[in-house]
């Protein structure tokens, strides 16, 4: 009996080393979870720092590379790897408020739990042996009485069978031995009694009491067991929730990858550096076999006679499409021959060759050298006001090929009917403002806000101004014509016309230092129309004064367009000396002048010249 209930208690023990396990479990289980929560946390935010590094900053190039289809696919997938990113978040959040705070507190109810059934089995267990102890006190007693009862028998029947003892004694010995005969008796009926009873509790005890606790261990058991399943299965089912979101995430990007056009982009990189001019023409064949007559390329500032013939007055009328400076120095610039002068021959006999081979080409001289004298002239054209690339450049951005000079001004516009769209609204507001001020003067004084809506509108005039300033440069880039007075429209026309004429003249010419203008199309009915208003104004320009006279050394025939042939010792006047391009401008006669090379001629300069370029 002894043994089997150390057998039972043994159990037990085990049971309880058992659920401690088993708890143990559980929290090891939610720590998991809990790391993965953290996991989940942390990639979630570097994968939102990682979008947020990559995405483009405000006011910076990467905004304007916006346009592009593969910059907007990126950026799209930024956008979808944030959205992934909070999924992430989801999945953390879920598994935090779903398994790892529900775990915690059931783990908590767990330990109470398996505390309370396994005090129960316990004081189940000390009450089934304290009834066995008491049985066992009550079985030692009874046979103790019934050992005196018999050994006080045994005293009695001696006694009397002794005739030596006294009747007193043998009495004596009689009634003790009734006395132990009835404790013995009470002991036996006591211990029945207490042995019913111990029975009874230890029937109750192992077939009822431990039997209910240990389903109830068994219950919490098994309850603990399905919680882990159930908490795997949110496991899952967490991850499950949000695949529907990354996968929508994921075809988002598959969806801008999709999009990218690779012709759109780079139709876009032309409009954004399309420079609006024309294909240059062909290069003319230079034949150095023969005496050098080189045609004027379709890019020079005037037009070779067919007959190759000089017009003595071709520079007189090219140079009334050109308005705003003097005519003669306007001709110097376009009837200066474009190519290097010949050099002088090895001999002044009449066997030399009048117009000899030149010397090797060299390279064709700065548009900016050519034109110097014209843009230090006034008033000064806005086109010419910088030609080099880079730099802030003019307002005009008339430094810009023509098609971005378009967009820039387009730009501009844009940007300034903005501000005149911020200003009318809040003239608008303060308008409202004060009538709201004269319907209930106690809540301000209306004349209070005059002074801003004076200044507004002054800001929005100045505005006005700006935008149809840049409006008129974007009509002159697109060659549009604007409704104007007869005036405007004659101002308008002579820009446009000498704005034509010096695009024609830098056209394939462009400086060392990458210097450029642009070219404009004109109509030529246009040009004629303007040519001829234009004739009148100039018929009555002085002519240029001689300030020297020269005498030819050589002979040179002048065969290219703005040149004059001279005869050796002939004496010229000189009415415009070397500009350091090698070509002196002399005149026979009131109408016949040109270019002729400096080195055929001896030059004798007035001393009031002289005088003047010194003191220049």
């Amino acid at each position: 009996m002894c043994r089997e209930r150390i057998k039972k208690q043994d159990q037990f023990d085990n049971l309880d080393k058992h659920m401690q396990w088993g708890i143990e479990f559980v929290e090891r289980y939610n720590k998991f979870v809990k790391d993965r929560t953290d996991i989940e946390i942390n990639y979630a935010k570097q994968l939102r720092n990682l979008s947020k590094k990559y995405q483009p900053k405000k006011n910076s190039r990467e905004e304007e590379e916006q346009k592009f289809t593969s910059c907007r696919a990126f950026q799209t997938l930024l956008n979808e790897m944030n959205d992934y990113a909070g999924q992430h978040e989801v999945i953390a959040e879920n598994m935090s408020g779903l398994i790892f705070a529900e775990l915690a507190r059931y783990i908590q109810e767990l330990k109470q739990e398996r505390k309370m059934h396994f005090q129960e089995g316990r004081r189940a267990q000390q009450h089934i042996e304290s009834c066995w102890k008491q049985l066992e006190a009550s079985k030692r007693r009874f046979e103790r009485d019934c050992k005196e009862a018999e050994r006080a028998q045994q005293h009695f029947e001696k006694m009397d069978a002794d005739l030596n003892v006294t009747k007193a004694d043998v009495e004596k010995a009689r009634q003790q031995a009734l006395t132990r005969h009835q404790m013995a008796s009470d002991s036996k009926g006591e211990y029945c009694s207490i042995l019913q009873s111990f029975n009874k509790e230890q029937h109750e005890h192992y077939y009822t009491n431990i039997p209910n606790i240990f389903q109830k261990i068994q219950d919490l058991d098994e309850r603990r067991i399905v919680r882990i399943g159930d908490s795997m299965k949110t496991f899952s089912e967490v991850d499950r929730q949000v695949i529907p979101i990354i996968g929508k995430c994921l075809d988002g990007i598959t969806k801008a990858a999709e999009s990218i056009d690779e012709k759109n982009d780079t139709q876009l990189v032309i409009e954004a550096f399309k420079s609006g001019f024309e294909q240059p023409g062909d290069v003319e064949f230079e034949d150095f076999s023969q005496t050098m007559k080189r045609t004027v390329s379709e890019s020079s500032l005037s037009s070779s006679r067919p007959d190759g013939k000089q017009d003595s007055k071709s520079g007189k009328s090219k140079g009334k499409l050109w308005p705003f400076i003097k005519k003669n120095k306007l001709m110097s610039l376009l009837t200066s021959p474009h190519q290097p002068p010949p050099p002088p021959p090895s001999s002044s006999t009449p066997s030399a060759v009048p117009n000899g081979p030149q010397s090797p080409k060299q390279q064709k001289e700065p548009l900016s050298h050519r034109l110097n004298e014209f843009m230090t002239s006034k008033p000064k054209i806005h086109c010419f006001r910088s030609l080099k690339r880079g730099g802030s450049g003019p307002e005009d951005f008339s430094h810009l090929p023509p098609e971005q000079r378009r967009k820039k001004l387009q730009q501009k516009i844009d940007e300034i009917n903005k501000e005149i769209q911020k200003e009318s609204d809040q003239r608008d507001a303060l308008t409202k403002m004060k009538d709201v001020y004269i319907k209930n003067p106690q809540m301000g004084d209306p004349n209070s806000v005059d002074p801003r809506l004076a200044e507004i509108g002054q800001t929005i005039e100045k505005l006005r101004q700006e935008s149809q300033k840049f409006e008129a440069w974007l009509a002159e880039v697109e060659g549009r014509l604007p409704a104007k007075t007869d005036q405007g429209r004659r101002q308008s026309e002579m820009y446009e016309l000498q704005s034509s004429a010096v695009n024609n003249c830098a056209q394939d010419r462009e400086s060392p230092d990458g210097s450029y203008t642009e070219e404009q199309s004109q109509d030529p009915q246009l040009k004629v129309a303007a040519q001829n208003e234009f004739d009148d104004e100039f018929d009555d320009e002085e002519v240029l004064a001689s300030i020297g006279t020269c005498k030819a050394m050589y002979p040179f025939e002048g065969q290219n367009e703005g040149t004059i042939t001279i005869a050796e010792g002939e004496t010229l006047s000189v009415i415009e000396e070397d500009k350091g391009d090698g070509w002196t401008r002399v005149r026979r006669n009131e109408d016949e002048e040109g270019y002729v090379p400096t080195s055929y001629v001896e030059v004798y300069l007035d001393k009031s010249v002289k005088g003047a370029m010194t003191y220049i």
